[in-house]
């Protein structure tokens, strides 16, 4: 099918991988999930194989067979964002090509994970430059918290999008509110288009308020009307509804994140089994299954939400 143009802004859910309890994936449930989250009105585009669906325990066949699969329920109407998650610069290559061929509409760039040891500015340019040397799709950068040295600097950040004309966008869990605005003023421009994706679920409307161009978050897989309404009443200046908005989004935060953060798509997950719209929960390893009172502690959040079957 036509490949869709994305200009990397707008409303974007991660999409979660639903499984069967032997792990395998489960891909009449996902087709469905993709579905249901890419037919929620106000939906920019939609991201697979990023965090959200555990890209880190799939395989290369296994990452290629969710974009096919994702395409095939919405890629004639929803652009698709695939996540590029290697620990080589080699293979962030392959699977940039093969999301290139598929039909995907942008790539999000995870960092490798050997940069938790630190890296040179070099290395994190060399690793852009491969992947958009390989393809003519827009990058999204993923910036880290800055508690975390796989991070990158603003003049990190300004070397990469003044030397690399594809990368269009970048997802900030910077985690700093004052760090975030300055990033939203200083690097956001409409004169050489560069769109600030905001992930800040714990204080989204004032990350909003700030002026991102989008948000990029795994709790749109549940959410994703939400945060559509949040993002449409910012952009509309309408204060009330916005407030309204996200002290339902308040719950929902609440529900998913928190220590430790290596579950946060595992609550989501519980979620959807609470809502009825997955069947399992089960993760892979070396994830596990939460506990019976954290997963009431997501039901009465939910509950608390006005989220409800």
């Amino acid at each position: 099918m036509p490949r869709l143009n994305y200009d990397c802004s707008g409303v974007i859910p991660a999409c979660l991988l639903p499984l069967h309890d032997d792990l395998s994936i489960d891909e009449k449930n996902y087709r469905k999930h993709i579905r249901e989250v890419g037919s929620t009105r106000g939906v920019a585009a939609l991201t697979v194989n990023g965090h959200a669906s555990e890209v880190s325990s799939c395989t290369f066949e296994e990452q290629e067979k969710l974009l096919d699969l994702a395409l095939a329920e919405v890629g004639d109407r929803v652009p698709l964002v695939n996540g590029i998650y290697a620990e080589s610069g080699m293979e962030a290559v392959r699977l940039a090509r093969m999301a290139d061929a598929k039909g995907a509409s942008a790539l999000l760039v995870f960092p490798p994970n050997v940069f938790m040891l630190g890296s040179r500015p070099e290395m994190v340019v060399d690793h852009y430059r491969r992947i958009a040397d390989a393809t003519d799709l827009p990058l999204i950068i993923f910036q880290f918290p800055v508690s975390l040295p796989v991070t990158y600097s603003h003049d990190v950040l300004l070397r990469l999008i003044q030397e690399i004309p594809s990368i269009k966008a970048m997802k900030d869990a910077c985690g700093d509110p004052a760090r975030h605005e300055m990033t939203v003023r200083a690097l956001q421009s409409d004169s050489r288009p560069f769109h600030v994706l905001t992930t800040h679920s714990a204080w989204l409307l004032s990350s909003l308020v700030v002026g991102c161009n989008g948000l990029l978050s795994g709790a749109g897989s549940t959410i994703a009307d939400l945060q559509v309404e949040l993002f449409e009443a910012v952009r509309g200046d309408d204060l009330a509804k916005a407030k309204a908005v996200a002290a339902r989004i308040y719950h929902t935060t609440h529900a998913f994140y928190g220590p430790p953060a290596v579950d946060m798509h595992n609550r989501m997950k519980e979620a959807q089994v609470i809502l009825g719209r997955l069947p399992s929960a089960a993760v892979r390893p070396p994830l596990q299954k939460l506990g019976a009172a954290e997963i009431d502690r997501i039901r009465q959040h939910l509950k608390a939400a006005g989220i409800e079957r």
